[in-house]
């Protein structure tokens, strides 16, 4: 199984030539992919060219949307079926500058972090570029957008999954996502989330890419860190940070910290004052997460968020609290395709 996502305009150029079709089927296909049409909804080629097509295998996005949630907040769970029968989901926020679209990256994840739903079954597979790009396709045309008026305005790649795990097919995601004759989401509307790969920040600087970094640090110490994720054994808070300085200079542009909150874990006033001392001297940004809880993971949130933010601000950081969305659609990361596993399992 393949999908018309999977490939840029000149290989679908390409692939209209070796179906004995004109150059401009390419483009086509293209745009009808992204956005997010299906073989019957494409009117605009011959049927013939799609029977081939359907035949060697080929979804248009690889992705369709089997359900949603909506919150009071308006915000929207969306739970995503793949061509091979695979669950994943996604989040859009709506905020007054715009909407942003959560994605995933994997389904599932190996990074098996303490606070986490998405690795509790640990990593089933990558997603290809165009599984990635297929869920920004898909919900901006359920939002009701267009390629000419997006109603998904901004994405972050947040959901399931590690990023920088599936280097090659999040690259490639990021490269055909901001093409002029596509969804045109633009870098700097574009935020990655990872555990603290650093080794793939260097690569991804270097690579030439200029999106807004996010590094889940959630500890000020290395003891902390270890204790709630793994990769710290790989790659302790010097090495990250280190990483995350080199992404700054190449990029300028700003790296944000996320740090959730957890009770009796990383909440204490000291544990405050050490994070507040790594940021100082660097350009960043720490941004406090109220931690949704997770019923297999048994971790509660901190009894004050703003009492952690206040000591960080009083030692001169720059920090904000993430606004909680979705609290009442499992919001949470991996919780709703726990859920629909769960009800499919039940069923068989």
């Amino acid at each position: 199984m393949d999908c018309l996502l999977n490939y840029d305009l000149d290989e679908l150029y390409k692939l209209a030539a070796e179906t004995g079709q004109p150059r401009f089927r390419g483009e086509q296909l293209f745009r009808a992919a992204h956005e997010g049409r299906t073989w019957d909804e494409i009117t605009n080629v011959p049927k013939s060219l799609k029977a081939e097509l359907t035949a060697r295998g080929f979804w248009v996005t690889g992705v369709e949307i089997a359900d949603k949630l909506i919150s009071s907040d308006g915000t929207v769970k969306y739970l995503y079926r793949l061509a091979d029968g695979n669950v994943i989901e996604g989040v859009l926020m709506k905020y007054k500058y715009g909407n942003t679209l959560c994605v995933s990256t994997q389904v599932g994840c190996r990074m098996n972090c303490a606070f986490c739903a998405s690795g509790l079954d640990g990593l089933v597979r990558n997603l290809t570029s165009g599984e990635i790009l297929g869920q920004v396709a898909a919900v901006n045309r359920d939002a009701g957008g267009t390629l000419a008026a997006r109603a998904v305005t901004n994405v972050v790649l947040m959901g399931s999954g590690e990023p920088l795990d599936n280097y090659q097919e999040v690259t490639a995601f990021l490269r055909r996502v901001n093409h002029p004759k596509g969804l045109n989401v633009s870098e700097r509307n574009i935020s990655l989330s990872t555990s603290g790969l650093a080794d793939k920040i260097y690569r991804l600087a270097d690579d030439g890419f200029n999106v807004t970094l996010t590094v889940s640090l959630h500890a000020p110490d290395d003891k902390t860190r270890l204790s709630i994720m793994p990769v710290n054994k790989a790659f302790d808070i010097k090495t990250v940070l280190d990483a995350a300085r080199y992404y700054f200079g190449k990029t300028g542009r700003r790296v944000i910290f996320e740090y959730a909150l957890i009770k009796g874990v990383n909440d204490s006033p000291e544990q405050a004052e050490r994070l507040a001392a790594l940021a100082k001297g660097f350009p960043c940004h720490i941004n406090l997460i109220r931690l949704n809880y997770v019923r297999e993971r048994g971790l509660k949130a901190a009894d004050s968020v703003k009492a952690f933010a206040a000591v960080l601000e009083s030692e001169g950081a720059s920090v904000t609290v993430r606004r909680t969305m979705g609290g009442d659609i499992e919001g949470a990361c991996g919780q709703l395709r726990r859920r629909y596993l769960s009800n499919e399992s039940k069923s068989n």
